[in-house]
């Protein structure tokens, strides 16, 4: 097995040479399209690692708790563990080498009535998705996450953060970026059938079909709902990707000269922050905050004033049924109707039916049958 695996390593590596190598223009793009659903094929088959091994290696194994989940990413030495430190009440284990930190530590952040999970996770060095430094590991941890945060090192520019992405896209993992609306389905006999909704412009049914046949799918169905490119179809054969919200925070930024701190602040979905001098630590908690997205919603009994001091703490988009389940799983069939106090209803309080959509700080009373 080990054996298999070097040969899938080389041919990955041979396949990322190849690609490096191609120009890319009109007449090599079905060879790229191609070269990438292989990459693809191998990549997939390196995740599900060996089934028949022995002794499995260590995983992190931890128990979700809290209402989100928010996984530390980044080398060694960037202020993970600090930060952990900082912004919760947990210690763990800093100093000035690297791999400090050799296994998951859980900390909890206490924040809007919320409780957030924060992982402090060992550093990820490149080569991390092949198995360098228990970075399969710490990757597979990370996918469980709501949201990334990834630590970057403000000294080093842009350069760490270009690397980690290729760790995290290698294992699976897409940064900021919504589920491509491709829908795909195997079939049991007649052939391929590919349709678009709009007019495709960075693939072409010719592609498509070469790489569900380098994928041996020869009865599929495939609608394209947006203007997909070769690696989202890949994506969505694979069908094994995670699509999560991302923070780049910028650490020692006390270390780099005032321009470099406004350019980096300036770029999407960054924060710059100082650990050691406890700067810019409530912005980001701030911004962790609404890149999660979660919503309070308080409740009320019949003749009493609402209950401020227990929210409940939802997802953004979530309906008065979430908000029973979360209650109690029996509420939803004695439920006749819900009055809604709030920004989400146009008057104060209004009564509404079990499909209707809460927003931030509203407040809900339900009446049962």
């Amino acid at each position: 097995q080990e054996l298999d695996k070097m040969g899938i390593l080389e041919k990955i590596q041979e396949i990322e040479r190849e690609i490096a190598r191609t120009q890319k223009n009109k007449a090599t793009e079905y060879h790229l399209g191609l070269l990438k659903a292989k990459l693809a094929r191998y990549r997939s088959q390196l995740l599900e690692a060996p089934k028949s091994s022995g002794a499995k290696g260590e995983g992190f194994d931890v128990m979700k708790s809290g209402d989100a989940r928010v996984a530390l990413v980044g080398f060694p030495s960037v202020g993970k563990s600090t930060l952990l430190n900082k912004l919760t009440s947990t210690h763990s284990e800093t100093a000035s080498y690297e791999f400090t930190t050799l296994t998951c530590i859980p900390g909890v952040i206490e924040y809007c009535d919320a409780n957030i999970q924060l992982l402090d996770l060992p550093g990820i060095i490149e080569g991390a998705s092949e198995g360098k430094g228990k970075g399969r590991q710490v990757i597979a941890v990370a996918r469980t996450a709501d949201m990334i945060l990834m630590m970057l090192d403000a000294t080093k520019g842009d350069m760490q953060r270009f690397l980690l992405e290729k760790e995290l896209l290698t294992m699976g993992i897409r940064l900021n970026k919504k589920t491509p609306n491709i829908y795909f389905k195997r079939r049991k006999g007649g052939g391929l059938s590919i349709n678009s909704m709009v007019r495709l412009t960075k693939i072409d049914e010719k592609m498509v079909q070469m790489i569900l046949h380098d994928y041996k799918i020869f009865n599929a169905e495939v609608i394209f709902r947006e203007d997909g490119t070769a690696d989202d179809l890949i994506d969505v054969i694979e069908g094994n990707r995670v699509y999560l919200k991302c923070l780049y925070v910028y650490n020692k930024i006390d270390q780099v000269s005032m321009e470099e701190v406004d350019r980096l602040a300036r770029q999407p979905n960054s924060v710059v922050i100082s650990c050691g001098m406890g700067l810019n630590l409530g912005y980001l908690l701030d911004q962790i905050w609404q890149t999660l997205s979660l919503i309070r919603v308080y409740t009320k009994k019949r003749g009493e004033p609402p209950d401020f001091t227990d929210a409940l703490i939802m997802r953004s988009g979530c309906t008065v049924e979430h908000c029973c389940h979360s209650i109690h799983r029996t509420l939803v069939e004695q439920f006749k109707y819900a009055l809604v106090w709030g920004t989400s209803v146009k008057y104060s309080p209004q009564r509404v039916g079990i499909q209707h959509q809460l927003n931030d700080e509203d407040v809900i009373q339900i009446m049962k049958k």
